[in-house]
């Protein structure tokens, strides 16, 4: 059986279209199917269109309805707890990856391929989010070795294997296509088309990419520890030779009061990275302490599904 699994917050004005695409495209596969969907606290009347839906389709269709909103990320992982099926795909509500497209992952999952990644042809999304995705791909690829040419696509595949390693993993911050790839004994990445969305905006503020992107560097990753470590190394060195310039200039030529505006910057200079040393520090500390004060994941409140 092939899971689908579809995280959902305020897409009201996409689940009608969603609706008519997707089951249209199952249907032609001609393979056994269920679709889990997760309402993610959705404040929109997104869990009324789910609702109907199930009991329009109730043989192939479940629905899981949070308590609040526990992220993309969360929501997934609660449709890989529920999962029936021996291979998962994901997917957003959006409709920015096109349904018609599960073909393509289905039979790389079918061929043996445990986690089937994807990159996006064409893009449909502004400058500043294929620049600033290109960067980060860049940066994630040299900071946690894990190499996916587009992290940011979560039409994607999984082998049950590969999603019983991940909800093994038990943690509380994670990124699943690099958790995946981390496990993945026999990967392979595929081109999808990318559609613009029909309805409504990102919900991926820049301060939650930021933040997502700040879990994806921490949590697999000692890189920007070591990095700061060598940076704060040779700040000291250059300190350290300031000190003896300073010195010398005082013993030999005499005290200049000029010389105390830059006294001030070189303060200032330390100090900020001092204060970015600590934030660093601060985030892995923050990723242990959520890990084992041990609160759960997510929350369901309902669970519409035939027994």
């Amino acid at each position: 059986m092939l899971s689908i699994i579809i995280p959902v917050y305020n897409e009201e004005e996409n689940l009608p279209l969603l609706f008519d695409r997707l089951y249209t495209s199952l249907e032609a596969l001609k393979y056994p199917y269920e679709i889990l969907f997760i309402n993610d606290g959705s404040k929109d009347s997104s869990i009324a269109l789910l609702t109907m839906q199930y009991k329009k389709f109730p043989d192939v269709t479940r629905v899981i309805d949070f308590e609040g909103n526990f992220g993309q990320h969360m929501a997934i992982i609660a449709g890989f707890d529920a999962m029936r099926g021996d291979y998962a795909v994901t997917l957003d509500a959006d409709l920015q990856n096109p349904p018609e497209e599960i073909h393509k992952l289905l039979e790389a999952l079918k061929s043996g391929h445990d986690v089937v990644g994807t990159h996006r042809a064409n893009r449909q999304d502004t400058f500043f989010r294929k620049y600033a995705s290109r960067c980060i791909n860049f940066m994630r690829k040299i900071i946690t070795n894990i190499d996916m040419k587009d992290q940011g696509c979560m039409l994607r595949g999984y082998n049950k294997s590969i999603v019983k390693r991940i909800l093994a993993s038990n943690e509380v911050h994670t990124f699943i296509p690099a958790t995946a790839q981390s496990y993945a004994q026999n990967s392979i990445e595929i081109e999808v088309s990318h559609e613009e969305r029909a309805y409504g905006e990102s919900k991926y503020s820049l301060y939650s990419l930021i933040r997502l992107n700040f879990d994806l560097m921490t949590g697999y990753s000692l890189v920007p520890l070591q990095i700061f470590t060598l940076i704060g190394l040779l700040v000291s060195l250059g300190s350290f030779s300031i000190v003896g310039v300073l010195m010398y200039r005082r013993l030999f030529l005499g005290a200049e009061a000029e010389g105390l505006f830059t006294l001030f910057a070189i303060a200032f200079f330390l100090m900020g990275v001092m204060i970015t040393g600590l934030g660093i520090v601060g985030e892995y500390i923050g990723r242990i302490y959520q890990q084992v004060r041990g609160r759960p994941k997510y929350s369901i409140r309902e669970i519409l599904e035939k027994k």
